[in-house]
């Protein structure tokens, strides 16, 4: 549709071909456990919701701002981001140790929730086969200084390539542990409530997607945990396998899923804009 708002990103860019790809919600929840074993982040989560009764909100919540950010117009985009901005304004939480009270819209609180996201993302769309040169994974982590703006961030403080985040996560690992609070959120990601008709349900097949996810992860945070997980190179393979079966479920049946954000920008902008692994690389 010719004069529509493409929106931040636009249908020319790396975001916008990965986050069409069914394996970011395996990606989603990599990023939780990896968000969770920074002690002052993940202390701002549980002392500001009732994790274990709505962690399923929180994770669609994240869902549709990914989705909204990606697919929806300039307007829609920051709108969401002041929002964003607004709630963590509000929040708190305090340290049981030293009786500090900090804010959880704190920047380098930020910087990790997202290096954690943008890292998580890239891992384990690449290692489940999804195509992307390193230029254009290095194209994609500095696209998303406009989401690290949308929640509060400079962007100019924000890794820009695999370079500049490979070097945060080094700079931030001695920060890193697996307190209570990370260790609840394990326990909820392999155990989520649930009707105790679905239990099996839950059992053989969202383990497995929690496992995978826990897999993915890199070994520091493996030692943090305490769990062990699969050698390498059966995880890789895992992975590459997951993302083949997805692949087979057509997209236009998994963007149906509410709210639609793939359908909805392709109906602003014309089928051209629809996202497609193919279209890197031109």
């Amino acid at each position: 549709m010719t004069g529509a708002d493409p929106g931040l990103f636009t249908p020319d860019s790396v975001t916008w071909q990965m986050h069409g790809d069914p394996m970011m919600w395996i990606a989603g929840i990599r990023a939780l456990y990896l968000q969770a074993l920074h002690p002052r982040a993940v202390r701002g989560v549980m002392q500001n919701s009732h994790f274990r009764r709505d962690a399923w909100g929180r994770l669609m919540r994240t869902a549709d701002f990914v989705g909204t950010t990606t697919y929806g117009t300039t307007e829609a985009a920051e709108r969401a981001g002041a929002r964003v901005r607004k709630i963590h304004r509000m929040l708190t939480a305090t340290d049981p140790d030293t009786g500090e009270r900090y804010g959880v819209d704190e920047p380098d609180l930020l910087l990790w929730v997202h290096c954690a996201e943008i890292d998580s993302y890239l891992h384990v769309l690449r290692g489940s086969g999804f195509r992307l040169t390193d230029a254009e994974a290095d194209r994609y982590i500095g696209e998303h200084r406009q989401s690290a703006r949308l929640v509060g961030l400079d962007p100019g403080t924000v890794p820009a390539d695999r370079a500049e985040l490979a070097a945060y996560f080094e700079k931030v690992r001695p920060d890193l542990a697996a307190g209570p609070e990370a260790r609840e959120v394990d326990d909820f990601l392999l155990h989520p409530p649930t009707h105790p008709l679905l239990v099996p349900v839950r059992e053989v097949l969202w383990r497995r997607v929690a496992q995978l996810a826990y897999a993915s992860l890199p070994p520091y945070a493996h030692e943090l945990y305490g769990r062990p997980a699969p050698a390498p190179a059966t995880s890789a393979r895992q992975l590459r396998l997951t993302g083949l079966l997805l692949r087979r479920v057509p997209a236009r049946l998994r963007w149906q899923l509410p709210p639609k954000h793939i359908l909805r920008a392709m109906a602003r902008l014309g089928p051209g804009a629809r996202p497609a692994p193919y279209k890197l690389g031109r």
